[in-house]
């Protein structure tokens, strides 16, 4: 069953059964449904505003535009030439099409045309997205405004542990940490990857650390895992006194007195 709630003028869902696999960010008690392509798309935004070193307003503006554009989604094709999960064009100069087709290239390509707008942090959320992509109907991104807003901090990592995912257990697999250290570094920029003991599924020794410098973004490192995690073979992250794991449902991250403050384990 799934309830449809309208909240300050934009809707989201809102799983009342606990669905095989999902995500949920929780922004000052504001919870927000995902799925799990979602979650991971807001996260990559996040990761990418990261590496470029722009605030979590950046994100709320970016994350307004791809509602809006594809509801978070990485779409194959769209109106005309569009695609991608911010609908740019190939034929306006945004980019080929295959490039726009990595949620990484297409936000990068985003941020550098958003930081161009004079203002952009001053001026109204919807204006700056219209700003950068000349749309139909610019006053269309007002409808998620608040949502983005409400997404912003936890994925930024502004927020401490308030990204969580859930999947059907699956202890099989083990880490894929050379994929995993590449598209991190793709995504976040320079961070330093290292690869533990634990080699295997079940061993309970980490798979490998990811050292940060700072709190937000040791969260916002932890929440791309968390939304990455089946894609990677990853069942457990630490950080910061909290742990998550993947058989956890909904209950989120909890509490772990041990869990490291200066890197990010996985396993």
């Amino acid at each position: 069953m799934i309830l449809l709630l309208a909240v300050g003028g934009y809707l989201f869902y809102r799983h009342v059964n606990l669905s095989p696999n999902g995500c949920e960010s929780d922004g000052s008690g504001q919870v927000i449904m995902l799925d799990t392509g979602q979650a991971a798309i807001a996260a990559t935004i996040a990761g990418v505003a990261h590496s470029r070193r722009l605030p979590a307003g950046a994100v709320t503006i970016a994350y307004a535009t791809a509602w809006q554009e594809s509801h978070l989604q990485n779409l194959p094709d769209g109106d005309l030439d569009s695609v991608g999960v911010f609908q740019q064009r190939p034929s306006q100069g945004w980019g080929s099409a295959s490039e726009l087709r990595n949620p990484v290239y297409a936000t990068g390509k985003f941020f550098a045309a958003l930081v161009k707008v004079p203002d952009y942090l001053r001026i109204p959320v919807a204006q700056a997205a219209q700003d950068v992509q000349h749309s139909a109907d610019g006053s269309a991104y007002m409808n998620y405004e608040q949502q983005a807003a409400g997404m912003s901090g936890p994925f930024t990592g502004g927020a401490p542990h308030a990204v969580w995912c859930w999947y059907p257990q699956d202890s099989s697999t083990a880490p894929q940490i050379t994929p995993l250290r590449d598209e991190l570094v793709r995504t976040f920029g320079q961070l330093a990857v290292q690869q533990g003991a634990g080699g295997s599924a079940a061993s309970s020794a980490p798979a490998a650390d990811v050292r940060v410098r700072y709190r937000a973004a040791g969260w916002a490192v932890a929440s791309w895992l968390v939304t990455h995690a089946t894609a990677y073979g990853i069942s457990n992250v630490r950080y910061a006194g909290y742990q998550w794991n993947e058989t956890a449902g909904n209950r989120g991250w909890t509490p772990d007195p041990s869990a490291p403050s200066g890197s990010v384990e996985l396993r």
